[in-house]
């Protein structure tokens, strides 16, 4: 098959790919069915295909959209690793494990969000303790959602957003905007107050597949942020640490880590890099996030407040709403031969950069 035919126009042509490929491949396939449906009526669920001894002690694990709609490219990649037998070249002692939509709602309805508006990248926080404020983002929240999309509410609500910045700079409004937030279930990159079922489900794989391992890796893919095309290798680790040290010596000096500022993304707390790592006690953990490029970030950001717009108050079948899908669409699946080549190509390097770091460990 061409690169362009491993990736999909919708989560249920997706879904089906995955499943063809998983089972053509030999996978031991699962699924975690979603309460909820599609917006077609379509059933929804993580899927998960497993190649390699039940019992090795190293398992790669590639993820997509734990951002909804970012699950075109990573859904590509995964059934393009599969299509192509890269489960081949895992060496003895070694498995491979695809999770397939963490966050199948929000595939299917193309938004970055769970079902509950909430940012499933922010929703691993410790919700037994007293959760962190933003008053960065308390802030600018107003802002951000306001009431009218092409009216005079928008139009203040920019030339606030427009006086901000130059006030504190554009550093510092990305950071108050997406480093997440648990005070405004209507904004944007809303962390949530409990735990997700996206969250509850990765939960229960990640016992049932994973606990026992000496050690796993995970790819976690997104898109969004940097050069179009692009796959910024991201670290959530403290650098220096053994973790971030053993994650630079897989795949080299362009690794970054949001906490030291030379990442394309804010620093972010409650991650699914650091959610696998704590539910699997024991295990060593080597976490990566693949971030392709697609668009200008302000377009990207520009985006999702149109997206949160609409579903606070428009209408998704309206030519409005659907302009505003189209918009949400392109900014996290670049949709071209040449940038699904470009993440394809890069995924893969990334994926053989794995296996041998794991061969290694």
């Amino acid at each position: 098959m061409a690169i362009d035919d491993w990736f999909s126009a919708s989560y249920g042509e997706a879904r089906a790919k995955f499943l063809d490929a998983a089972g053509a491949a030999g996978a031991t396939r699962q699924s975690y069915p979603h309460p909820l449906k599609g917006p077609d009526g379509g059933d929804l669920a993580t899927d998960l295909a497993y190649l390699g001894p039940d019992d090795a002690p190293r398992v790669m694990v590639v993820s997509s959209a734990t951002h909804g709609v970012e699950g075109f490219c990573g859904s590509g990649c995964q059934v393009g690793f599969l299509e192509s037998g890269l489960h081949d070249e895992l060496p003895d002692g070694m498995a491979v494990m695809y999770v397939h939509a963490h966050n199948p709602h929000g595939f299917a309805h193309q938004r970055r969000v769970t079902e509950d508006n909430v940012d499933l990248n922010r929703n691993f926080a410790d919700f037994d303790a007293p959760l962190p404020a933003n008053p960065a983002y308390d802030e600018v929240h107003p802002w951000l959602v306001p009431s009218d999309w092409d009216g005079p509410a928008r139009q203040a609500a920019d030339e606030a957003i427009a006086a901000y910045i130059e006030r504190n700079g554009m550093v510092a409004f990305q950071a108050a905007v997406s480093v997440g937030q648990h005070g405004h279930p209507d904004g944007v990159f809303y962390a949530g107050r409990k735990p997700t079922w996206s969250r509850q489900t990765i939960e229960t794989l990640a016992h049932e597949h994973l606990s026992g391992r000496s050690h796993m890796a995970l790819i976690d893919i997104h898109t969004g942020l940097g050069p179009r095309g692009h796959g910024e290798l991201i670290s959530v680790d403290q650098k220096g640490g053994a973790e971030h040290l053993r994650t630079v010596a897989w795949y080299g000096d362009e690794v970054t880590t949001p906490a030291s500022g030379d990442s394309v993304s804010a620093d972010v707390q409650g991650t699914i890099e650091g959610g696998y790592s704590v539910l699997l006690e024991g295990t060593e953990c080597t976490t990566i996030a693949i971030e392709y490029g697609t668009l200008p970030a302000e377009q990207v950001l520009q985006a999702l407040r149109a997206d949160n717009w609409l579903y606070l108050h428009g209408d998704v079948a309206s030519p409005e709403g659907q302009v505003i899908k189209g918009e949400v669409r392109a900014a996290f699946y670049g949709e071209d031969s040449q940038w699904n080549s470009d993440v394809w190509h890069r995924g893969l390097d990334i994926a053989r950069k794995t296996i041998a770091g794991l061969a290694d460990s």
